[in-house]
């Protein structure tokens, strides 16, 4: 059969047939025959969420085009072209002129290079040399995480700043101090807002030790093995500023997600502490305690009842904090048993990073404004901690300042409790008389050991509740480089 020579319209025809079959078949799909069926797309698919790391893809590749046209892979023309395009498509993606990324292609990464391919020719499709979307996706979600991270420390400290605030504000606030929900023994308000200010600075420094060890660049890791290219990954280590220079295993770079369960670990307990405030600010709130008011911006009603004032912000943050730990349980649960190296779980990473941040910055800056609303029925409060019962340590503590050993003196003051409580007494109700028949040593200044205010002046120890001692506690934290007198 005689062959026809091919004209140059039906080259042309042909160039163009297998350039628009190429745009249809995935990036990677020159193995396969057939196109990916159409319900593996929508299962495997990532860019519907992982399309919030565009600004760290587009980083990245700047960079690690620039590092090919420096060791000569590309040439620095084609290079500047990359850097260019990517720069385009950064703004499009912006000012919305981007359109819709395409399912088809995945993955952020794949839609980016691919338009860029478009948009430039052939120097976009030298982009991915040296480079698998392996150590691109681990990169970018360093890159990501770096900065989310440098905003939930700055949350963080906000929310301490207010808390430092309110214990100023209440610092002479005497309210009943809890264990197991029962009242203890007195204590001032003030002092109650620094120990969650203890408790955020821990997670802010969680905060930090994540971020100090997320910061190794993975990029030239490859796939799993780097590549036999002539790449230099200490400059584009540098060119994205990661402190502690290139992962210094491939294997690892690219498997690696300790610093995402650090972070959702670290995220967990910090909500747990936003959970227990809440859970104390929802019963002080309630007609049972009556102590405080919260402003009527972070409170709801009833659709039935018009009188409720309910404290919705402090139950949704009980709620979502149930939904934070799922989302550290999915992740651990997702890596405990994958072989080296990456594996396609991996991907169930992100959505569980992206949500268990957005919820931790939703509720840090919603609960430093809510505080600072806060305003405490100081009356009650005091009433609450005026019980004499809360006092019984202060009198085993009279007595062993004279002498008496403690364990001794417990068991008297916890018989004299009973004997109050048998005959339906208050201890200053007692005349000295009888508390001498339980309690020989007893004098007339056990009498006047019943005053809640005096309680908590007399524990002026560092740490304690006093309010000298936490107006220093205040000076101690305002002199921090992060508080801001909000």
């Amino acid at each position: 059969m005689e062959t026809v020579p091919p004209t140059p319209a039906t080259s042309a025809m042909a160039g163009a047939s297998a350039d628009a079959a190429s745009r249809n078949r995935a990036l990677w799909g020159g193995r396969f025959a057939t196109e990916t069926n159409d319900l593996v797309t929508k299962l495997s698919e990532s860019v519907s969420y992982d399309q919030r790391l565009y600004k760290h893809d587009i980083l990245q590749s700047k960079a690690h085009v620039r590092m090919l046209a420096k060791q000569g892979l590309v040439s620095k023309d084609d290079a500047d072209k990359c850097v260019a395009g990517l720069d385009q498509l950064c703004a499009q993606i912006e000012n919305g002129s981007f359109g819709q990324f395409d399912v088809k292609l995945e993955d952020i990464h794949m839609n980016i290079e691919s338009r860029l391919t478009r948009q430039i020719g052939e120097p976009g499709a030298k982009l991915h040399t040296a480079r698998s979307r392996n150590d691109q996706v681990a990169t970018d979600l360093r890159l990501y995480l770096r900065d989310e991270i440098q905003l939930l420390i700055a949350l963080a400290r906000s929310l301490q700043s207010a808390l430092v605030i309110l214990a100023e504000r209440n610092a002479e606030v005497v309210m009943p101090g809890f264990t197991h929900l029962q009242h203890a023994q007195p204590v001032v308000l003030g002092h109650y807002f620094l120990a969650y200010c203890e408790m955020f600075d821990r997670d802010a420094g969680r905060l930090s030790d994540t971020l100090n060890r997320l910061d190794f660049c993975p990029l030239g890791s490859g796939a799993m093995a780097t590549t036999t290219l002539p790449i230099d990954r200490f400059f584009t280590s540098e060119q994205l500023g990661f402190r502690h220079g290139p992962c210094r295993n491939s294997m690892d770079a690219v498997s690696d997600r300790d610093f995402a369960l650090e972070l959702l670990a670290t995220i967990s307990i910090s909500m747990m502490h936003v959970s227990r405030i809440s859970e104390d600010l929802i019963f002080w709130m309630s007609q049972e305690a009556g102590w405080i008011e919260l402003g009527d911006a972070f409170c709801t009603g009833s659709s039935l009842m018009p009188q409720k004032k309910n404290p919705d912000v402090c139950e949704l943050a009980r709620g979502k904090t149930g939904r934070v730990y799922g989302n550290l349980l999915a992740a651990l649960t997702m890596m405990k048993g994958l072989p080296l190296c990456y594996n396609r779980d991996m991907q169930e990473d992100k959505e569980r990073l992206f949500d268990s941040i957005d919820t931790y910055k939703a509720l840090l800056q919603v609960f430093r404004e809510m505080l600072l609303t806060l305003k405490p029925h100081r009356d009650r409060m005091l009433t609450a901690a005026s019980d004499p019962f809360l006092m019984a340590t202060d009198l085993a503590e009279w007595l062993v300042r004279n002498g008496v050993p403690f364990r001794e003196a417990h068991h008297r003051i916890g018989a004299l409790v009973g004997e109050c409580t048998r005959t339906g007494r208050r201890l200053n109700e007692l005349t000295l008389a009888e508390m001498q028949r339980i309690v020989p040593e007893a004098t007339a200044a056990c009498l006047e050991l019943f005053d809640p205010v005096r309680s908590v002046q007399a524990r002026n120890v560092f740490g304690g509740p006093a309010p000298e001692q936490v107006r220093n506690q205040v000076q101690f934290w305002k002199k921090q480089v992060w508080f801001v007198d909000l």
